[in-house]
């Protein structure tokens, strides 16, 4: 199958894997409209939790988690894309929609309200643009993916089903303009603006949507959030390594979400660098990721450091494990604390994090995979499980997952 150079590159990265890339591609379905070329595509994305003892008060805070879903089956979210690629035209045109329905949406947080909570959200929505300039410029203008990251929003495209402590304090949706430049099959970069580094559709640095929940902002109109990334991949003359890349990226901007029990909006600097290796074992890469998180002008520390194995023992069984640490702090009066809010002044929230994932896809088009995860709290203080008054009181956090995805 031929694949478009962005996908190649973000194959490379880790973002996507080739099998789901061909699942997607090839399901793509055509649809009558006034243009040729729009295909409609998704995925029903399900699960099922255990969560070993009693309580769900304070799991681990990984993004699209929630107490809603331990001990129970789930129906995580569905996703409609209709999209028209951009082709090989110097001018060429296109667009995408990402549309989620279920509860994955309501995290998205991307309604121009303020509020998700009906189950549906945009993921993505923008016009896609070629200009003939050298290798050819591409353009999104409208709401799109974050630029940084080892995984992908999209479960079903990341090596194992639960996110990481990395990917949940990355900038997630942009709404503004990104430039996409191929240099050379060894080298390329994006740069955009943005309105916010936050997901909210159409929010404004200067007058944030939920005013009424924080400090009314002094910005100017011209503040926006600013993003670059460079890519740069092996080529064909590094033997087993080639086809390996090294991808660094930064964010900055302002950021009206809450952080902790901070009850203020903060300018956010997001930093990112990853890399995807290939290795001389036929079927077996490895990668790693790096996290930075700086609020200003608060003095923190909280950063995640990430490393990735994946193994293709057949064309359908695949062994994928990550391990993290990520310390999570900020060192305000009262000890407060980016995702596991007030667990104690001075004490810290620092966290391994292992995670081991099987897949088997039987069926065709359909994701199945088990996982297992344990996080453990290094810094001595209680972070999981609940006492009579709801308070952590255990170190360690077991879940057990089975993931079923059909992508159509």
């Amino acid at each position: 199958m031929k694949y478009n150079k962005w996908t190649v590159a973000l194959a490379a990265l880790g973002v996507v894997s080739f099998a789901s890339a061909a699942k997607a591609e090839e399901k793509a379905s055509p649809v009558m409209t006034a243009l040729s070329g729009t295909t409609i595509s998704g995925y029903v994305d399900t699960s099922a939790e255990w969560n070993p003892g009693t309580g769900n008060a304070n799991l681990p805070p990984y993004k699209f988690d929630s107490t809603r879903k331990a001990d129970g089956f789930n129906l995580d979210v569905i996703q409609l894309r209709i999209d028209k690629p951009l082709d090989e035209q110097d001018w060429a045109a296109g667009y995408r929609a990402d549309f989620w329905f279920g509860p994955d949406a309501n995290t998205l947080g991307t309604s121009s309200l303020g509020v998700n909570n009906s189950d549906f959200g945009i993921r993505q929505a923008y016009v896609a643009l070629r200009a003939p300039v050298g290798t050819g410029l591409d353009l999104k203008m409208g709401v799109f993916d974050s630029i940084i990251g080892y995984e992908s929003i999209e479960s079903g495209n990341n090596p194992n089903f639960t996110r990481s402590y990395g990917h949940s304090i990355e900038p997630q949706t942009e709404t503004g303009l990104l430039a996409s430049y191929r240099f050379c099959d060894c080298l390329s970069a994006s740069a955009g603006v943005a309105d916010t580094f936050g997901p909210a559709i159409n929010d404004r640095a200067f007058a944030p949507f939920n005013a009424a929940a924080y400090s009314p902002q002094t910005e100017s109109e011209s503040y926006k959030t600013y993003m670059g990334s460079i890519a740069l991949t092996a080529p064909d003359s590094m033997g087993f390594l080639s086809g390996s890349t090294l991808y660094a990226g930064v964010v900055n901007g302002f950021d009206d979400v809450p952080h902790g029990n901070l009850a203020k909006p903060l300018t956010v600097t997001s930093y990112y660098l990853g890399a995807t290796v290939a290795t001389p074992v036929t079927g077996l890469r490895v990668g790693a990721s790096f996290d930075y998180l700086d609020l200003h002008p608060i003095n923190n520390d909280t950063y995640s450091l990430a490393g990735y194995l994946s193994y293709q023992a057949t064309e359908k069984l695949s062994f994928h494990a990550r391990a993290e640490y990520f310390k999570d702090k900020l060192a305000d009066a009262g000890g407060t604390f980016l995702a596991f809010g007030n667990t104690g002044a001075g004490n810290g929230a620092t966290v391994m994090g292992l995670t081991g994932t099987v897949q088997y896809d039987l069926w065709k088009n359909v994701i199945s995979r088990f996982e297992v995860r344990w996080d453990h709290s290094l810094g001595g203080n209680d972070l999981f499980g609940a006492d009579a008054n709801g308070d952590p009181n255990q170190k360690n956090a077991v879940m057990l997952a089975a993931n079923v995805i059909y992508k159509f």
